[in-house]
């Protein structure tokens, strides 16, 4: 059935029902819609929930008031959001409402939609001990699931959000199944876990168009960004995160400056610092109470002058406060950028603390997929370090450009991943070694091979070197 019949239906049993049923009911109903609707479309809940707590100002309607109020007001971007769902953490832990599965879920949801995901694994015990139907354990575990991966809890997130599915296949509830499998999805993709990803992905996208989920259908491209980063492919990556950062996906999980941060960096890295503060113009920084907000104004200032050894100091300091375990997955990913810059610029000391710091942070987190990207970037210091154009950079960014091929009047020039691929192979790589040094898959490099042949007219990797050292 469709979830917003669902919805009106229990919202219409509402209208007959005594106060305290009502505030329940109405919270249903905006569970029932809330991973397929828009923001604006909550507003009738929060009216039906407002009339109940008005009429009996008990403490489980004012907890269901204010967190529907909380969330609606969150999800539409006012101000008062936090002060509701703080007022509804409050009322649930002064009543030890521990054993009302309403209530239950209304404090995760309002642990969750402040942005603490820590907090999800103190009600794991609660819902454990409650006697639920599986479509709503299938719900909960999602929540808990979710939380636990946001905070850096990668390999218990994932074990929850695949139960979560389970129970939500099992179920014929499509809603929660979409829902738990995309965040499962991104997931898997940090896990390394990169064939589950790209099926979990695809899952994801039918369920959600099966139930029209705008909900679901907002964070998908922020999950197809994870997996492109874990796969490598820094063309699918960059182009994914531009999508992120123009329709602000991630700003329900507090990532919208983080991806916008990570699209500046990879332009300044790439040799285009114009694109890089362009990108950071106009946008503030976000208070330092925000899921990494203590090092964002370091990440900018070194975004816009990466090689001062200043700016990259200020940042290395910052990472000290990255103490959360919200900023868990950021901080190795800082380290990982500072140091990966510090070894291209044969400051190998130093990139060699920062990666390792980087590689013991994706470690404690359980982010295998990350953790195989950075150690490629350490192996590259026990040899020689990669100082010129055409070297290896971090995964999710770019080396600096390659030298210019030039191509015969009327044939279309180069792109910058052909170009790299050319320097590569022009230097005498394999395609193999070629895909390690650029950190993409062989298939990417055949795939540029074949462009790069047919635009510079040569048919073989010798012809290339040769065009190179005749004409680049």
């Amino acid at each position: 059935m469709s979830t917003e019949i669902v919805a009106e239906r229990l919202l219409s049993a509402a209208d007959s029902a005594d106060p305290d049923r009502a505030a329940r009911l109405a919270f249903r109903a905006f569970v029932a819609l809330s991973r397929t609707a828009d923001s604006h479309q909550m507003l009738p809940f929060l009216a039906r929930a407002r009339k109940a707590h008005d009429a009996v100002r008990s403490p489980r309607t004012e907890l269901i008031y204010c967190t529907l109020a909380g969330t609606a007001a969150t999800r539409a971007g006012l101000a008062d959001g936090p002060d509701y769902l703080d007022k509804a953490l409050r009322i649930f832990d002064q009543n030890a409402f521990g054993d009302d599965p309403v209530l239950v879920e209304c404090a995760l949801t309002a642990a969750l939609t402040l942005m603490r995901p820590q907090e999800a694994r103190r009600f794991a015990p609660l819902v454990d001990a409650l006697d639920l139907a599986p479509v709503d354990r299938a719900r909960l575990l999602a929540l808990i699931g979710a939380g636990d991966s946001w905070a850096g809890n990668l390999v218990r997130g994932q074990a929850e959000l695949r139960e979560a599915v389970r129970l939500a296949a099992l179920c014929d509830s499509l809603d929660v199944q979409a829902e738990a499998t995309s965040w499962l999805a991104k997931c898997d993709a940090l896990r390394g876990d990169l064939e589950e990803a790209a099926d979990h992905l695809d899952q994801a996208r039918e369920l959600a168009a099966r139930v029209g989920s705008a909900w679901v259908a907002r964070h998908l491209p922020e999950c197809t960004v994870a997996l492109a980063f874990a796969r490598g492919d820094h063309d699918a990556w960059v182009g994914l995160l531009e999508l992120v950062v123009a329709t602000d996906a991630g700003v329900t999980a507090g990532l919208q400056h983080e991806h916008r941060w990570e699209l500046a960096t990879h332009h300044a890295l790439a040799g285009r610092p114009g694109l890089a503060a362009t990108l950071l113009a106009d946008v503030a920084d976000p208070p330092a109470s925000w899921p990494g907000g203590p090092v964002l104004p370091a990440w900018r200032a070194w975004i816009l002058d990466p090689d001062s050894p200043a700016t990259a100091a200020a940042l290395t300091a910052a990472l000290g406060k990255l103490t959360r375990p919200i900023e868990r997955l950021l901080a190795a990913r800082v380290a990982w950028l500072l140091g990966a810059h510090h070894g291209r610029s044969g400051r190998r000391g130093e990139a060699a603390r920062l990666l390792e710091q980087a590689s013991a942070g994706y470690a404690r987190a359980g982010a295998a997929g990350l953790l195989a990207l950075v150690l490629k970037d350490l192996r590259l210091l026990g040899g020689r370090p990669p100082t010129g154009p055409g070297g290896a950079g971090p995964a999710g960014t770019d080396p600096p450009p390659a030298p210019a091929f030039r191509v015969a009047a009327g044939r279309p020039a180069l792109t910058d991943a052909e170009a790299r691929v050319a320097a590569a192979i022009a230097d005498g790589l394999s395609n193999r070694e070629a895909a390690q040094r650029l950190f993409v898959s062989v298939k990417t490099i055949e795939f540029h091979l074949g462009n790069i042949f047919r635009k510079l007219g040569v048919r073989n990797r010798t012809e290339l070197a040769a065009r190179r050292a005749r004409t680049g």
